[in-house]
């Protein structure tokens, strides 16, 4: 039995998986300067716009090449530590420099050099290892998903801020849901943030995606652009609703197909996001996906609410990735079939 190319997995990169090309290529052509213009990047969009797996993409193509040494941090774990450790594992030149000339084992890292003291502030040793990397002609790429305002993250951007000051060879890349990158933003000392290149995940092609369901499940352009307005363009759409024709004897988007659909963006996204809302966001949403393009003055309207009173949870909901709100004077439902399952989840909690 042929196996489904659509799968429902996150982070690693699906088989069918329409690549985010342009935005790829100007983050690695980016990196790729000598005289890069900047040395951090933010990709941002809601739970399943494909942030991790471009960053995986990213992440891919600079590992071709020699001259990086790409590292992952996770933002609940002692980053500075994780990172320096990493690095000792990272190249063998690394870990031959830390064991002769860096004394580490205050941090379980490396060997006891009797003949040097241990090293106590992690940030002084990492600083000392990008030299060397420096002067081995190398460049360090630091990679953190789900980046959001912990402890730990504070900690390394404020280092990292230091190093760039001090023009060492380190670049960093972070993919956050919009409200945790804002978040982030808004800390006290880390307004730099603010001047780092910034891109959202925006919906797929809708063409690049009939192009590919009509390739791949053998089935119309009309059925496949059917399919693919249904996704409006959104990546784990895009793979649950693919997988779900694919396992229809008939490749059909019928009514059983979208049940599944349904059932899969709920569970995988829908449940989570609606649970960080609070209960007026809630209330405006189940006005606002009543169309899915709605003027505003239509819904201030229906909801008997003055334009200043709604402009925060506008900002809000814009923010969570919910409505699009670029066409002046209307919002726009972001997300496929939401509409089905507020519907539902409204009549639960009544």
């Amino acid at each position: 039995m042929e196996r489904n190319p659509f799968v429902l997995s996150f982070g690693k990169v699906p088989t069918q998986y329409i690549s985010r090309e342009i935005l790829i290529d100007e983050i690695v052509q980016e990196l790729s300067y000598e005289d890069a213009q900047s040395n951090c990047f933010m990709l941002t969009g809601t739970r399943g716009s494909g942030k991790t797996v471009t960053m995986t993409s990213i992440e891919n193509r600079i590992s071709e090449s020699d001259e990086w040494i790409v590292i992952r941090l996770n933002v609940e774990r002692n980053m500075l530590e994780s990172l320096v450790g990493k690095l000792y594992d990272s190249r063998e030149f690394m870990t031959k420099f830390v064991d002769s000339s860096l004394n580490l084992s205050k941090f379980g890292i490396g060997i006891n050099i009797s003949s040097k003291s241990p090293i106590a502030d992690l940030e002084s040793a990492l600083e000392i290892m990008l030299k060397e990397i420096k002067k081995k002609k190398k460049r360090l790429l630091v990679t953190v998903d789900e980046a959001s305002n912990t402890p730990y993250m504070k900690e390394f951007a404020s280092s990292f801020q230091i190093m760039i000051r001090e023009d060492l060879p380190i670049y960093l890349l972070m993919a956050g849901l919009y409200e945790n990158i804002h978040d982030l933003k808004n800390e006290q000392n880390l307004t730099f943030l603010y001047r780092t290149p910034t891109y959202e995940m925006e919906p797929l092609n809708l063409t690049l995606i009939a192009e590919r369901y009509a390739a791949v499940l053998g089935i119309s352009r009309d059925k496949a652009m059917d399919m693919a307005i249904t996704t409006k363009g959104y990546p784990l759409a895009y793979q649950a609703l693919g997988k779900y024709v694919w396992e229809n004897d008939a490749h059909e988007m019928n009514t059983e197909v979208l049940e599944r659909f349904d059932e899969a963006l709920s569970h995988y996204v829908y449940k989570k996001i609606w649970s960080e809302l609070s209960s007026k966001d809630k209330w405006y949403m189940t006005y606002i996906v009543k169309k899915d393009n709605m003027p505003v003055s239509e819904l201030l309207e229906l909801t008997k609410q003055k334009k200043n009173e709604f402009s925060q949870y506008r900002a809000r909901l814009r923010d969570r990735g919910l409505i699009d709100v670029s066409s002046h004077g209307m919002i726009k439902n972001r997300l496929p079939r939401f509409d089905v399952f507020v519907k539902k989840v409204s009549d639960i909690e009544d």
